[in-house]
């Protein structure tokens, strides 16, 4: 990657809470071993840089991917950890594709209201029926001569 190119990464992963760090893999597979990161191992092969986010990792996925496809093969996904969990680079890829935050939570809202939307719609109805039926039988004994 060229220097701006590696500027422009940094500054779209700083604005997300992340940063973008180049490493050794000697230093960083010791690393990963004492503080018991060995999913890291894997991927410590080549030139590597990883990212750290405090913050949401589907962010941080998402401006990787982004920056990944504008430089093309200059940058690639090996993988990635997130707590104790593998990741890898297929499930990297599928992170940054998932929609945003905000939208997850609506279509969440929004599966979650429908069933009781139909419920209220269908009590609605039986009630409103209810309505009908006792209208028709107090018209009919209106219409019923007196006995």
């Amino acid at each position: 990657m060229t220097v701006k190119e590696l500027a422009d990464l940094r500054a779209r992963l700083n604005e997300v809470g992340a940063s973008f760090t180049v490493v050794k893999n000697t230093l960083a597979r010791r690393a990963a071993g004492e503080t018991g990161r060995e999913g890291l191992l894997p991927y410590l092969e080549g030139p590597s840089g990883l990212v750290w986010t405090s913050g949401d990792p589907v962010v941080a996925a998402k401006a990787l991917a982004e920056t990944a496809r504008t430089v093309g093969d200059r940058i690639s996904v090996k993988g990635g950890v997130m707590g104790d969990a593998d990741l890898p680079r297929e499930t990297v890829l599928a992170l940054a594709a998932l929609p945003p935050r905000e939208a997850l939570v609506a279509q969440l809202a929004a599966g979650v209201a429908a069933p009781l939307t139909g419920l209220a719609g269908a009590l609605g109805n039986l009630i409103s029926g209810l309505a009908r039926a006792l209208a028709a039988v107090q018209a009919q004994r209106a219409e019923a001569p007196a006995a």
